[in-house]
């Protein structure tokens, strides 16, 4: 295994372009339109955009607080990038390379945030009636779509070659 391989040019263009569109999309909400001084915006009855810090992981769980917890979960999302590009590098199908890019846009796009501001930024609020479900960003998406297809690989590899 090495860190260039089959599939890394575009393990690698898939992250860039999917961490560029979440990191813009931060940044234009935070300081274009100012989000955190304009306050929510209903988007839809269901669909709202809120300016959420969250300082733990998915779903906001495990939130951390001290400086030193801040920079263990950056370290660890560092390492876990890594592993992430190294599996994506030398994976056999195509499909297991792509999700693997998507969930490296997302854990980097996260993992700036951490770094440049201490927390996570999540925006997007869905909510119908009184259930509301968590709030999430566009790196969230990538993770669980990435996610959702290694289920999908894992569900359909028969371990031959991917493109027979």
């Amino acid at each position: 295994m090495t860190l260039w391989e089959r599939h890394s040019g575009l393990v690698a263009l898939i992250a860039l372009v999917g961490l560029a569109l979440d990191q813009a999309l931060k940044l234009w909400l935070l300081f274009g339109y100012g989000l955190g001084m304009s306050g929510p915006v209903a988007l839809t009855p269901f669909l709202d955009i809120v300016l959420v810090w969250n300082r733990g992981i998915s779903y906001g769980l495990f939130q951390q607080y001290s400086e030193l917890e801040r920079w263990a979960l950056a370290g660890f999302a560092v390492l876990a990038t890594i592993a992430i590009w190294l599996w994506a590098a030398a994976a056999r199908r195509f499909i297991t390379s792509l999700s693997l890019a998507l969930i490296l846009a997302g854990a980097i796009g996260n993992g700036i945030d951490r770094l440049v501001f201490g927390a996570v930024i999540d925006f997007v609020h869905f909510h119908v009636g009184s259930f509301s479900w968590y709030v999430f960003n566009i790196a969230d998406v990538w993770i669980v779509a990435g996610a959702l297809g290694l289920v999908y690989d894992w569900a359909t590899d028969r371990g031959g070659d991917a493109t027979k």
